[in-house]
């Protein structure tokens, strides 16, 4: 299996112009931060998890030239926004693409996009086939899902658990329960949005504690404001097996 972080950033907390805060300044790559979202290569299909805003900027830089299906963890538009660019792989791979999302993520989608769902089809626009799936194990194009659902404030959210690999983005609780999907896994990734207390996010001491107690041989963090701090700053804050994600960044298991 190979991991690629399309995007470690979120729109929480991101000034509406470009400010002289020290992420905002920074020459460094890896403070340079699009939406969320994540690329996945097992077992020959190419999966991916949420299309935001920034989906054909990351897919491009990727040179991704082929997508089997698309896993959505919930309805904001900051992780399905860029759903309109899968046209393209439309176009190459001459099918539907597959898309999985919980009933009230799929009526999103379908009010969001209504013109992809239109029983007279304009020529040219997206065609998806809808899979709506549920809090149990789920195949998406023949790979084994564990959904693990978190609450983001009030709101359900699925994170996705793949053999050895879990990711969780827009988490602040997670019950015990859920916890025990997670345990186990050799690689976390975790959303950790900021320092200070959020009502729907987890800051980043708290996501240090739940990684602690779940024990994987690595963690990533994910979903982050620019109110968190310079990828240097954080790195060297977190416990030896905690790693800030970046955008771009490639992971093997």
């Amino acid at each position: 299996m190979k991991v690629t972080f399309l995007g470690t950033g979120t729109s929480q907390g991101v000034p509406v112009i470009a400010c002289d805060c020290p992420v905002c300044s920074s020459l460094d790559f890896r403070d340079k931060r699009l939406r969320s979202s994540i690329h996945l290569e097992i077992d020959g299909k190419s999966l991916v998890v949420d299309t935001g805003p920034d989906f054909r900027q990351q897919m491009l830089r990727e040179k991704i030239n082929h997508l089997d299906g698309i896993l959505f963890t919930h309805e904001h538009k900051d992780h399905t926004a860029g759903m309109d660019d899968i046209r393209s792989y439309n176009f190459l791979q001459k099918k539907d693409m597959p898309i999985y999302g919980t009933k009230k993520v799929l009526n999103q989608i379908k009010q969001e996009f209504a013109y992809i769902f239109e029983e007279v089809k304009y020529p040219g626009i997206p065609s998806v086939i809808t899979h709506e799936i549920t809090n149990e194990p789920f195949l998406a194009e023949g790979i084994k899902v564990i959904p693990i659902q978190v609450l983001h404030y009030r709101l359900p959210v699925f994170g996705f658990r793949f053999g050895d690999f879990t990711y969780i983005t827009d988490a602040k609780y997670i019950d015990e329960e859920e916890l025990e999907k997670v345990k186990g896994t050799k690689i976390l990734v975790l959303n950790a949005l900021q320092k200070t207390h959020h009502l729907s996010h987890f800051t980043l001491d708290e996501a240090i504690q739940l990684v602690d107690h779940i024990q994987p041989e690595a963690a990533y963090f994910t979903h982050i404001s620019h109110r968190l701090g310079t990828h240097h700053e954080i790195e060297r804050y977190l416990p030896p097996n905690i790693y800030l994600a970046f955008d771009g960044l490639k992971i093997s298991l």
